[in-house]
């Protein structure tokens, strides 16, 4: 028997989907900050401890490991990356720091900018000017090069970020600087414009350059460490990582790139969500994943999650490399509830795994919304939690919350009830701002829930929104890890060419899509998979004159890697039809009398691979099932004897009615009052509003 594994690590637990004859089993461990690939291989140990099997003998078996990871997005929150410097062009030492004069938020006159990674005395400029159609007006001057490069070691840099004017057009000068740096700067990582992000505009190359060099040495130490530990432990094969793309790929392509795995854990479940709610008939999706550190929201809308570059306005830096769009609140169930000025306030900070919340017994004093659920009696002190790895307890929790509500003069009770109405209400919000700014009416989704906590929310969240059914697939809890196994091993590249549609250069056109075909080739080659397996998907970003966007659609049915035959006469007439049609669809209005511009080719390839299927629709109900147990829960209506169903008794058309709640082995289903929870034929929950 063979095995593929997904793995996927946040701030609280270190999530496992395996994968073995088409059946998942699931494994869920407490994260390890220290080393976060020592958690990993405790993981794999414990599941080869289920198949009855040794390490080495496993993951001798193991045809894929693919993995997610939030190093970048921990570096980025934690602002503990390496100390970076960058040289940039005589004139453009500031840009970085304009940032288009952009504010996330425009009403708050309080609101500082980022924490800057490349502080004044460490952006450094060379004399240089390559002009926009790549001939140089000004030859790289050298020994300016070697004076920034010991001014930047004389103030211990780590890492250099390298961004010279239109080196994307012409990349000669950034090369160079890259020579005389590994001279005047051994040991210390390069990132350079051309590679991370070879495109225009001049600002989102910088930025997104900058934010890569300051990721890159954790990034890269760490998927080394993990490399290392798989093959000492018996792993024949590359390890695969999680894009925010949406796609995998090898650590050698990652590695020339680290910025392309931020917010890749969100992303698994997004296209893990996107796989099963097409297969159940719901293609428009609201979801939401719930862990216990933070709160992801996104959509899925026609079944797909397409990959948009932009602002991450979880880091409040500009990210030009493509990326599944997540909303990110800190609202898990490790946040902390605290008392500011009279009012209850929950998160953003977070107790983590270490040293976690008062429940988990590991030295927390600080109450959490995993706290509050023991309170109201939603979670079980009786029984193992996160799959039997440990019991919670009601020790000190009680007194955490009557402090709080001595402040607040009210019962533990009601503060823990409080805590539990904040972060709902944190969340619905959250998700309201995100489906607004996509001018989607939440009531027309359908919400899928996931990660530990998210199901023990989801049905009251969807009342506030207005939605009247909520997918819970079986595998919620670890689904970020099981979409990592439905994730293709991916690329998604772009190249700048600025035209007029209707006046194209043809051969410029097909060179561009050619060197991005070279370079899927030569990635995906390495990585074991033959070009003729390889589907590529050959798309164009066009805008109208003045416009500081631009959208992306594709100009040709996907096809085969290479096949540029679409490249022909009619193609500029072609590209303006379609991208007036999705100019409508995204801004419901076109300027036909005007004439769109090209503004970059981009080239996104796949290898099809397996993954767990995803099945089961509903089924007529069956005879209602009898609870297990009952339990004093408070499920927004005071507490009472609530019923509760234990999921390894629940079969498909087991129907249960509200008030309920379902245990399963990694997570807590509340069937809240004037609802419903039925078992699909897959074995999944689908929750309807009575």
């Amino acid at each position: 028997m063979t095995y593929r594994v997904g793995i996927d690590i946040g701030g609280t637990f270190t999530d496992f989907a395996l994968l073995k004859d088409g059946q998942v089993v699931l494994h869920k461990n407490l994260s390890t900050p220290e080393d976060r690939s020592l958690g990993v291989m405790e993981g794999l140990g414990k599941l080869a401890e289920k198949e009855g099997l040794d390490l080495t003998t496993f993951l001798s078996r193991c045809d894929a490991v693919v993995h997610g990871t939030t190093v970048a997005d921990n570096t980025l929150i934690e602002m503990n990356g390496a100390l970076t410097g960058l040289i940039t062009t005589e004139g453009f030492r500031d840009e970085i720091e304009y940032r288009r004069g952009y504010k996330e938020d425009i009403w708050d006159v309080r609101l500082a900018p980022p924490k800057q990674i490349t502080p004044r005395r460490r952006r450094l400029t060379v004399a240089e000017r390559v002009l926009h159609d790549g001939s140089v007006h000004k030859a790289l001057d050298e020994d300016s090069v070697r004076h920034a490069c010991r001014q930047l070691k004389k103030q211990g840099v780590e890492s250099l970020a390298v961004s010279l004017l239109f080196a994307h057009v012409n990349s000669a000068h950034e090369r160079r600087v890259s020579e005389i740096a590994a001279e005047e700067l051994p040991g210390v990582a390069v990132s350079l414009s051309h590679e991370v992000l070879p495109r225009a505009p001049e600002y989102d190359r910088t930025s997104t350059t900058v934010v890569n060099a300051f990721v890159a040495p954790r990034v890269t130490n760490y998927l080394e460490r993990l490399v290392t530990r798989l093959r000492d432990g018996g792993y024949p094969g590359q390890l695969m990582v999680m894009q925010a793309s949406g796609g995998v790929m090898s650590v050698n392509y990652i590695e020339g790139s680290p910025i392309r795995v931020l917010a890749s854990g969100p992303a698994g479940g997004v296209i893990g969500s996107a796989h099963v709610g097409t297969a159940k008939g719901h293609p428009n999706l609201l979801c939401v994943d719930m862990g216990g550190t933070s709160y992801d929201m996104s959509l899925v809308l026609g079944g797909a999650a397409p990959a948009e570059a932009g602002w991450n306005m979880h880091h409040r830096y500009l990210i030009g490399v493509p990326m599944v769009k997540v909303e990110t609140l800190g609202a898990g169930g490790g946040s902390i509830c605290h008392v500011n000025a009279g009012a209850l306030q929950v998160g953003p900070r977070s107790a983590g795994s270490e040293p976690g919340p008062i429940a988990y017994g590991r030295g927390g004093t600080e109450p959490t919304v995993t706290d509050a659920l023991v309170m109201l009696g939603i979670l079980s002190t009786e029984e193992g939690f996160a799959g039997g790895s440990f019991r919670l307890t009601r020790a000190g929790v009680e007194e955490a919350f009557a402090a709080i509500g001595a402040e607040m003069g009210t019962s533990a009770e009601q503060a823990a009830f409080d805590c539990w109405r904040v972060v709902n209400a944190n969340m619905s919000q959250g998700v309201r701002r995100t489906t607004a700014g996509k001018g989607v009416d939440p009531k027309d989704l359908v919400m899928l829930a996931y990660g530990g906590n998210g199901p023990a929310f989801a049905a009251i969240q969807a009342e506030d929104l207005g939605i009247s059914k909520v997918l819970v697939p079986k595998a919620s809890p670890t689904f970020s890890a099981l979409g990592t196994l439905v994730a293709d091993p991916a690329i998604d590249e772009e190249r700048s060419l600025i035209a007029k549609a209707n006046a194209l250069d043809l051969p410029k056109l097909r060179d561009l899509w050619s060197e991005l075909c070279d370079r899927a080739t030569r990635y995906f080659t390495a990585a074991g998979f033959a070009k003729d397996a390889v589907i590529a998907s050959y798309r164009v970003n066009m805008r109208y004159a003045g416009q500081n966007f631009s959208l992306t659609f594709d100009i040709a049915p996907e096809g085969k890697l290479g096949d540029l035959s679409f490249v022909k006469d009619g193609l500029g007439a072609r590209a303006i039809a379609a991208f007036n049609a999705r100019h409508m669809a995204e801004y419901n209005h076109i300027r036909d009398h005007e004439v769109p511009e090209v503004t970059g080719v981009r080239l996104a390839s796949r290898v099809p691979t397996p993954s767990p299927s995803a099945t089961g629709g509903a089924v007529t109900p069956s005879t209602p099932p009898a609870p297990a147990k009952t339990r004093r829960a408070n499920l927004g209506q005071g507490f009472a004897n609530t019923p509760v169903y234990l999921g390894s008794q629940l079969a498909p058309g087991h129907l249960v009615q509200s008030p309920a709640i379902i245990e399963e082995v990694f997570t807590t289903i509340v069937v809240y009052p004037g609802w419903q929870a039925q078992v699909d034929a897959a074995g999944d929950y689908e929750l309807v509003r009575t």
